[in-house]
């Protein structure tokens, strides 16, 4: 495993054999059982407390990813998002009261079965809140859970075993990508993070499992600011939606459409901040570029940008401190959509700006991809903002703010495109994935020949 701080890798990956992946999914089959009639609240409870207290797990986290202000703040997220399901599951789950049928002396009732075994495949961006962030409501529901982290960032996972409660049916094991594909074959649901390229093979191997599958893939948000925002604000929340974890997820803002008459006054705003902000090895926010190989992707679509015309304004080069890969935050400007970087997925710290001449222009270009995550939207008014959002081709749009999915979980939301498939992660849609509906029909009728009983010649 590569440290992405010294660049060195400092200890070999240890999968799990697949016999004994087999065995800890037929374990926590028998463990699901007893589970599900258990307290599960009151032991979730538990499991946030220790997590969030647990400085080893906070370690390691740092050790797997280069940061430490988001590590914290990934903690922070998990724990709350457990007492959130601990609130919030009983009555999601609880049955729907019985009501009369069509039929006359007949009632419908029923209840929520949950699957036994869910399988999580989770990205090395944010390793514990994408690996536990759907595995929480499953548990909630009264799953058993196996976890298959990035083999990019498995330090976490030691310490994280050590705070699983007795009766918590959770397995979280160290693998690769054979390790992830032998786990969907033995589970009944299965939640992907990551790469298309890898959720059109998790999808496929779903298929033929003949199980469900909820993927969350990659993403090309946009940031559309309009005449009459408040640049100041829109410039501050660009730059963090576009730098938060040097730019390494999902909801990052990767391309941005100004309207003409403010672009010059945003980008100068826009990399006065920028430029003001510095690397972790600095004493900076801006952590390490994490996963092997990224420093390419984005020194590649930087290079092809500058051969077809864009200015660099702040930043610009994958640099080396301490063995480590490291991007400043990259503001570009003169781009357009013959780049790859307005195309296709960066996934590092850059931001570049495209002046449009209004709503119209700016809503086409921002569609104008085969992604459909997320979006935001900075306008005069809230109702002119709204507007716009309304005709974005994307799950979740910030308002006069930038990547709030990172931070706000209530929200239901669908994956547009090629950036997802499957129910919503967030809100209270996201525990139903994992519970099956059962319906009993009950005739009370005094009839014992009722007229739908009778055979017509």
């Amino acid at each position: 495993m590569r440290n992405p701080i010294t660049g060195q890798a400092d200890r070999p990956l240890a999968p799990v054999p697949p016999d004994r992946l087999a065995a800890l999914a037929a374990g926590l089959r028998e463990r699901q059982r007893s589970w599900q009639a258990a307290d599960r609240g009151e032991v979730l409870s538990g499991f946030a407390a220790a997590l969030a207290a647990d400085e080893d797990l906070l370690a390691a986290l740092v050790a797997d990813t280069g940061r430490v202000g988001e590590s914290v703040l990934e903690r922070q997220i998990v724990a709350g998002l457990i007492d959130r399901w601990v609130r919030q599951a009983p009555a999601l789950l609880a049955p729907p009261p019985e009501t009369p049928a069509s039929l006359p002396g007949v009632f419908v009732g029923g209840d929520v079965v949950p699957y036994e075994l869910v399988g999580v495949i989770s990205p090395w961006n944010f390793p514990l809140l994408l690996g536990l962030i759907d595995a929480v409501p499953a548990l909630a529901a009264g799953c058993a859970v196996l976890v298959k982290p990035s083999e990019v960032t498995p330090r976490f996972i030691e310490p994280l075993m050590r705070l699983v409660p007795d009766g918590l049916p959770l397995e979280v094991v160290e693998g690769d990508g054979e390790t992830g594909a032998a786990l969907v074959d033995l589970v009944d649901a299965v939640v992907f993070t990551g790469s298309v390229e890898t959720g059109q093979l998790v999808a496929e191997a779903a298929a033929r499992a003949f199980v469900p599958a909820f993927l969350e893939l990659g993403g090309k948000d946009p940031a559309i600011v309009l005449a009459g925002a408040d640049l100041e604000r829109a410039a501050s929340a660009v730059l963090w939606g576009g730098t938060a974890n040097a730019g390494q997820s999902c909801q990052s803002i990767e391309r941005v459409y100004v309207a003409r008459e403010v672009h010059d006054e945003f980008l100068a705003l826009l990399v006065d901040r920028a430029a003001k902000v510095g690397l972790t090895c600095e004493g900076g926010p801006i952590g390490p570029i994490i996963g092997p190989g990224q420093e390419d992707v984005i020194a590649a679509h930087l290079a092809d940008a500058v051969f077809k015309g864009a200015t660099v304004h702040t930043g610009g080069e994958i640099e080396r401190h301490g063995g480590g890969h490291w991007c400043r935050p990259t503001v570009l400007s003169g781009v357009d959509h013959g780049m790859l970087v307005m195309t296709e997925e960066t996934f590092g710290p850059v931001l570049p700006v495209m002046a449009v001449e209004g709503p119209d222009e700016a809503v086409a270009m921002a569609n104008d991809s085969v992604y459909g995550l997320s979006a935001a939207v900075f306008a005069a008014t809230e109702e002119q903002a709204m507007a716009v959002a309304a005709r974005l081709r994307a799950g979740a749009i910030s308002v006069n703010d930038a990547s709030l999915t990172a931070l706000v979980h209530e929200g239901e939301k669908h994956s547009f495109r090629l950036s997802g498939l499957g129910g919503s992660r967030m809100g209270a849609a996201s525990i139903r994935r994992f519970v099956r509906r059962r319906a009993f029909l009950v005739n009370r009728s005094d009839a014992a020949d009722p007229w739908w009983h009778t055979t017509k010649e």
